[in-house]
């Protein structure tokens, strides 16, 4: 008997043993590695008119620009970023581009996005145009406008969005503070409120463009001045530099990572206080018997109507 139940138990255990055999090895799945907190951002656009706050920085011809930015997510709501942008212009110091260096922190609460950081407007190679004894460069442009040897500075600002209505409907704000706007000695405080309101996509039809996205977008702000530094040649006496009011709006189309923008740009300033802002070079005198040193107008202000076609990209999600 003893034996009989040996034998059968040794034959469950062979069978199980040979039925686990057969059965298929399910290898376990590692965990997916943790997302890095790295990640980089570039793009680039052409530009009819590389308008900045109002006023052509490229004589009102077409621009350029690219941008390489590097970001670290400290946490879901906190981000850092360093970056560099590079812009085609047309100054009366006639640069060979406006290098623009950057970063700052990022936080997120809820609906609302903040952006804090600094940047520093870098004009390599400028030439200084000055009719004053000491000054190694070259005289005054033959309307009789100056410029300084250096127009290179800093800005400090803090930008912050409110989503009102989710992927809809966002309200901003934007402020900029330098001590000394364009190497002047004067300070430049420049404040704005914004708006984007995003409207539902469609289908084009033509060319791939299976589904296009489309919003409208505006501006309004305020630009405050101070007084400039005295330089013999440039500012013989301290100038008052004139505040003005800043705006633009317009609509833009979205397809994958490429953006269209239609838009208009204006402010107050008349065309006398435009030339005090800019020294540029084609400033025109404003009628006969008015000295040149002080009749000047230009045309760098006024209301333009500024096309472009931009691109922007992320390592993570466009680099897989």
């Amino acid at each position: 008997m003893k034996k009989i139940v040996l034998s059968v138990v040794a034959a469950v255990l062979s069978t199980t043993a040979a039925f686990a055999a057969d059965m298929p090895v399910k290898a376990m799945k590692a965990p997916p590695p943790p997302e890095s907190p790295w990640d980089w951002a570039f793009g680039g656009a052409l530009l009819s008119d590389y308008n900045f706050r109002g006023i052509s920085q490229s004589n009102k011809g077409p621009s350029g620009t690219v941008y390489s930015e590097t970001r670290f997510a400290v946490n879901k709501d906190v981000q850092l970023y360093f970056g560099q942008q590079y812009w085609a212009v047309t100054l009366p110091t006639n640069p060979t581009c406006e290098c623009d260096i950057y970063g700052g922190i990022r936080p997120t609460f809820g609906a609302l996005s903040l952006d804090l950081g600094a940047i520093y407007y870098w004009y390599p190679k400028e030439y200084q145009h000055a009719d004053a004894p000491a000054i190694a460069g070259f005289p005054a442009f033959p309307n009789g406008n100056s410029t300084l040897r250096n127009t290179d500075y800093l800005e400090g600002y803090i930008k912050g969005t409110y989503e009102v209505v989710k992927d809809k409907f966002w309200l901003g704000f934007n402020e900029y503070y330098s001590d000394s706007w364009l190497n002047t000695g004067a300070y430049g405080n420049f404040f704005s409120g914004t708006f984007k309101a995003a409207g539902p996509a469609f289908k084009l039809g033509i060319l791939g463009m299976d589904e296009l996205g489309w919003y409208v977008s505006g501006e309004v702000g305020y630009y405050a001045f101070g007084t400039t530094k005295v330089v013999p040649g440039v500012f013989p006496v301290a100038v008052k530099l004139p505040d003005y009011v800043f705006w633009n709006a317009g609509i833009a189309f979205t397809w994958k990572v490429a953006t269209f923008d239609f838009r208009a740009y204006g402010t107050d300033l008349s065309k006398t206080q435009c030339n005090t802002l800019t020294g540029d070079p084609n400033a025109h005198p404003s009628g006969l018997g008015v000295p040149i040193a002080t009749g000047l107008q230009s045309g760098w202000c006024s209301t333009a109507f500024v096309m472009a076609a931009k691109f922007d990209l992320t390592a993570k999600d466009s680099l897989k």
